[in-house]
């Protein structure tokens, strides 16, 4: 058994993995985030690293790399099962094992069944192999990749913008702006740390917007997100809109009936998807998107949009930026989403309270998260 000296690095040693982990959020996909830190034998410092994009080296090689020789016999400590496949990279379970570890901690099980097997990979070569350190904190950290690896399609927060009351617009639809400066730029974050942003033809049509990542949050180096906006008839994106410029990628989601033409020669690529009550199939758009490699989507869209997506059972997490605004009319922030009386409310567990500028932001998740795939 550990001694408490002993369990305390251990700790430190995989927060700091976690830590680092955080750090390629928005850049790795369709991979995972993983973070990776290397004690030599003697529990000190060796090497740490994080997978940093899609097809470059994963966590372990970089800090095994910065560790060196000091890594024989020490302790590699990983957010994430080591892997056991040679894809774009070669399998870290192999790479931890030349390397000379003799201990690896892993926080959370690889639930991809193309990458697992690493834990047995290390242990037939006689690594001494343990699992769950700090597991919750590593899952938080990387639990857009996780979902979407456990129930097939990617994980969807919705994120929207309020007035204390609940309104996202005034009774004549002005709604710039409602939050403040600094809750949109922290919008932009979560835009940068998102593979696909989505809105809806509604949004498009009032607002034109543009959807890509500016300010701090768009640095020189960051992933732009596909832009996504659902157009059911094809009306709402015309030819000059905002989401059309080569700031970013960008599909328009449409009926299989509607007419698309005007957006032939355009950057945008289109998709036709079939339809459902009131717009397109939400389960669809999320294959559809899963199948371009998206493991994470910023839902931006307004009421409509949003209702028909909680309808669907497909929102993971809830971000509000309440405004001390108080409107007292005007389209609320949720339309219809299926619900029809108090006890098919879906519940949520409020994850985190934060204050950004004036306004306070709540990030919530669903009491009982879906389990099933699409």
């Amino acid at each position: 058994m550990a001694t408490a000296a002993e369990a305390t690095t251990d700790a430190n040693a995989m927060r700091r993995a976690i830590a680092l982990a955080a750090r390629g959020l928005g850049s790795t996909s369709p991979n995972p985030v993983v973070g990776c830190v290397v004690l030599d034998a003697a529990g000190q410092p060796a090497g740490g690293g994080f997978h940093e994009r899609a097809g470059g080296p994963h966590a372990e090689v970089h800090a095994l790399r910065e560790a060196g020789e000091r890594a024989r016999g020490g302790t590699a400590y990983v957010t994430l099962e080591p892997c056991n496949h040679t894809g774009r990279t070669g399998p870290c379970a192999q790479a931890l094992v030349a390397a000379g570890v003799a201990r690896v901690v892993y926080a959370v099980a690889d639930p991809d069944p193309r990458a697992t097997g690493g834990a047995g990979t290390l242990r037939a070569a006689g690594v001494q192999v343990e699992q769950g350190l700090l597991a919750d904190e590593a899952e938080a950290g990387n639990t857009a990749w996780l979902t979407s690896v456990r129930l097939g399609r990617p994980y969807v927060r919705w994120k929207y913008a309020a007035t204390l009351d609940g309104r996202v617009a005034a009774v004549d639809s002005t709604s710039r702006w409602i939050s403040s400066a600094e809750s949109r730029a922290d919008v932009h974050r979560l835009r940068a740390e998102a593979d696909a942003v989505v809105v809806g033809s509604g949004t498009m049509r009032a607002d034109d917007p543009h959807l890509a990542v500016r300010g701090d949050a768009g640095a020189e180096g960051v992933t732009q997100p596909l832009r996504v906006v659902v157009d059911t008839r094809a009306t709402a994106v015309k030819p000059g809109a905002r989401v059309l410029d080569d700031a970013a990628p960008t599909l328009v989601a449409v009926a299989e009936d509607a007419d698309a033409a005007h957006l032939d020669g355009t950057a945008a690529e289109v998709v036709r998807l079939p339809r459902a009550a009131g717009g397109l199939d939400v389960h669809a758009l999320l294959a559809a998107l899963h199948a371009r490699g998206v493991r994470s989507v910023l839902l931006e869209g307004g009421p409509t949009l949003a209702g028909a997506f909680v309808a669907a059972g497909a929102v993971d997490a809830v971000t509000g930026y309440l405004a001390p605004v108080l409107l007292g009319a005007g389209p609320a922030a949720l339309a219809d989403a299926g619900i029809t009386t108090l006890t098919e409310a879906l519940r949520l567990d409020v994850t985190e309270t934060a204050r950004i500028g004036p306004d306070l932001r709540i990030t919530a998740v669903p009491a009982t998260p879906a389990t099933k795939e699409t």
